[in-house]
């Protein structure tokens, strides 16, 4: 029995090393931060060294150890919003492909509004009515952000409900009298997977970004530390401005290969999808085996071809004698 593989070409490993490392870096980072982030023992401006790896800020704090510590707020809000928006999407997004009528243009016209309105700003009118508490609160945070990240996964999800849902395996489950939610989400929800997986590293990114760009701008609570709080309080003491580049250009790059590293596991997760994209996959003595080019010539698509097995009524026997 076969069984489906996600291709393991270079960029998809490089795409999981590095989420896998800023993973580990979420759990680990406040541990081994040699530095409370907050603390103004050292002097002020100090440029990197082996002492202070990024130098220090205007008050005289390790920018390292707020690095190290903001990587855990800034992936937790996202991880949040992401869960919290996938299962958003499913939901209506199976729903409304599913049941179809009313239900389907009501879950619809739902999507459509919170398309059609702008996420940064519904996003700032919704921060200034959270008590400031909340405003350091990285599930609260989280959950806001996936109140506007979750319509576009909805939007896809229906229209791969409605392909799948005059299916015989779905009508089979209709006639032997399964419920409506049992054939949502056991039987056509799991033929989904690909794009589940798809939305929600799409929306993590998203996530990154809302929360990074609502920091950036002072609407979070700047004693929690998170990479838009390190280039918020960069920007607010001149940093670009005074060459100080070690503020703010390392959160930067973390941000960048966040995205990055999403990215690039999304193509993999596109090359799962389409069979027609699995050939990239390859090896050079893959596809030498399977008839296809070592290089693909720009502008076409490698396909993998699998020739079917010869019937053994056509194999020749060696015992008979021709």
């Amino acid at each position: 029995m076969k069984t489906l593989r996600v291709p393991r070409s270079p960029k998809v490993v490089t795409g999981l090393a590095i989420v896998g490392f800023f993973i580990v870096l979420t759990v680990v980072g406040p541990w081994i931060a040699p530095d409370n982030p907050s603390s103004t023992a050292y002097p002020a401006l100090l440029g990197p060294s082996a002492h202070h790896w990024l130098g220090t800020t205007s008050l005289g704090q390790d920018i390292f150890s707020q690095l190290l510590v903001g990587a855990r707020a800034t992936m937790v809000v996202a991880f949040v919003a992401g869960l919290v928006a996938t299962l958003l999407s499913m939901t209506v997004g199976i729903a409304a492909g599913y049941l179809g009528g009313l239900p389907d243009e009501g879950l619809s016209m739902l999507s459509n509004v919170f398309l059609a309105i702008p996420g940064l700003p519904l996003l700032i009118v919704i921060d200034a009515y959270l008590p400031v508490n909340s405003r350091s609160n990285a599930f609260v945070i989280g959950l806001i952000i996936s109140l506007t990240g979750w319509a576009w996964g909805a939007r896809v999800l229906r229209a791969q409900t409605m392909s799948l849902r005059n299916r015989d395996f779905v009508e089979a489950a209709r006639i032997i009298g399964e419920k409506r939610y049992r054939i949502m989400f056991s039987e056509i929800a799991p033929n989904l997977l690909p794009v589940l997986a798809s939305s929600f590293l799409f929306t993590i990114l998203y996530s990154v970004g809302a929360y990074v760009t609502l920091a950036y701008i002072g609407l979070t609570s700047t004693s929690v530390w998170n990479w838009g709080t390190m280039l918020y309080w960069a920007q607010s003491n001149n940093a670009p401005l005074s060459n100080e580049w070690y503020w703010f250009v390392p959160p930067g790059i973390c941000i960048a290969l966040v995205g990055t590293g999403l990215a690039l596991v999304n193509f993999g997760i596109d090359e799962f999808i389409n069979p027609r994209l699995r050939a990239s996959g390859l090896s050079s003595k893959q596809r030498k085996e399977r008839g296809l080019a070592r290089r693909t010539r720009l502008g076409l698509t490698p396909v993998s071809v699998t020739r079917a097995p010869t019937p053994r009524s056509l194999q020749p026997n060696p015992g008979v004698a021709e």
